[in-house]
């Protein structure tokens, strides 16, 4: 079979299960999950055989020592995996949950109620952990999945996908409703993104070339964000203690991830007090800062901010600063340079609080707390598929309910339509 022939068998099968999928009970996946984390602890000298493939295959490569250590399973992660399956288990179901229910005048019963996407794409790079991790939350919302990782981790994505389909087939359910593409060709990730026939959403978890790589070539429809510019405002009545431990949590916990800190406001009328401060700080923690005339007025030590700062992903310890004049400006600039990802704003006024709340329109707006609790597990959601700035059919982390959609449900007794 040539790869496309391939694909579209993986594809037509993946459809076919998700049917079955749709149908299991609650307990019936929660089983076939805790089965799934049993089997993987169990087999964990497989895995940590196979993923030194990868590794082995990595370092020829040339691969970093950052991403090496991404790539990298032993016991710990083994165990963390089965951990998060387990955890996934718990969740409550969303699938058959009725969200509303309205009388209509001819007392016709109107309601919505969750049912499962389909199949869901899921191309992504690096973690084998995001196997286990999607194939979970996938197949617990009762979708059928298909996953396409990185090269670099073939061997460790199919020894996962073997020991999860093997509970599969125990438990009676087809292995094909947890598809893993077995070859690292790109034309594999093109003609899987021709299929609409049988697959309903492609999530793609990356850097943001590959995520314009898969939007450009997708037939289907596709979650993204392609980067994550996260601003702190600081507002004139901020309590300064406060405002301080946000943003160094916000921009120095871990800088590399996508709801990092990268451009922080200053309220003009705050700025000649808290700018030498949050600056001498922020450079004592090894942080690059480039700010606006107004900003290097009272941190000398920041370089000039260009045009390009504003919209930079920095992903490492360099922090773009600007005063400006008031909320107004501060929600102008977030909405022209912002990724639509995470804002926070640092207020002791109300009012201040509910309008930045009310006007950025960004998929998670925080006040009084940092940009890294951006996170499906931080939120509540137990945990997330990715993280989403399109607006429809998700917007922000995606937990179990996000892998879900809704259809209308009417119950009458024997009316029609005058």
């Amino acid at each position: 079979m040539t790869i496309a022939e391939q694909i579209r068998k993986i594809a037509t099968d993946a459809r076919q299960a998700s049917h079955v999928m749709a149908r299991l009970s609650s307990g019936a996946k929660n089983g076939l999950l805790l089965a799934m984390a049993d089997a993987l602890v169990a087999n964990t000298a497989i895995l940590v055989g196979e993923n030194k493939k990868d590794l082995s295959a990595g370092e020829q490569k040339g691969l970093s020592s950052a991403m090496l250590d991404r790539l990298m399973l032993d016991e710990t992660r083994v165990r963390a995996m089965a951990d998060g399956l387990r955890e996934v288990a718990t969740l409550p179901d969303p699938v058959g949950e009725v969200t509303r229910m309205w009388k209509r005048p001819n007392d016709l019963q109107v309601g919505k109620m969750r049912i499962p996407l389909g199949v869901i794409g899921i191309i992504y790079e690096a973690r084998p952990n995001v196997t286990a991790d999607a194939a979970a939350l996938c197949l617990k919302a009762g979708n059928g999945v298909i996953l396409r990782g990185g090269s670099e981790a073939i061997h460790s994505n199919l020894a996962i996908a073997r020991i999860l389909q093997a509970e599969m087939n125990k438990a009676g359910i087809p292995a094909a409703a947890l598809a893993v593409v077995p070859f690292a060709e790109r034309e594999g990730v093109l003609e899987l993104l021709k299929q609409e026939e049988f697959i309903d959403l492609i999530i793609p978890r990356g850097g943001e070339s590959l995520i314009r790589f898969v939007v450009e070539h997708s037939k289907i429809p596709v979650i993204k964000h392609y980067k994550g510019v996260c601003h702190v405002f600081v507002d004139a009545t901020a309590d300064f203690d406060m405002a301080e431990r946000i943003i160094i949590n916000a921009k120095t916990q871990r800088p590399g991830v996508c709801n990092a800190l990268e451009t922080l406001l200053v309220h003009k009328d705050v700025a000649e007090t808290f700018i030498p401060r949050i600056a001498t700080t922020l450079t004592g923690l090894k942080v690059e800062l480039r700010g606006d005339d107004c900003f290097r007025q009272f941190a000398p030590q920041a370089k000039p901010a260009t045009e390009e700062d504003w919209h930079a992903e920095y992903l490492e310890l360099i922090l773009a600063a600007r005063v400006v004049d008031g909320l107004d400006e501060a929600i102008d600039h977030i909405n022209r340079y912002g990724s639509l990802h995470t804002e926070a704003i640092v207020t002791s006024d109300y009012a201040t609080a509910q309008r930045f709340i009310r006007e950025v329109n960004s998929s998670c707006v925080l006040v009084n707390a940092s940009t890294r609790f951006a996170d499906g597990n931080q939120l509540g959601l137990g945990a997330e598929i990715g993280i989403s700035t399109t607006k429809l059919h998700s917007f922000g982390p995606m937990g179990l309910e996000d892998l879900t959609t809704t259809k209308f449900i009417v119950y009458g007794d024997g009316q029609i339509r005058q």
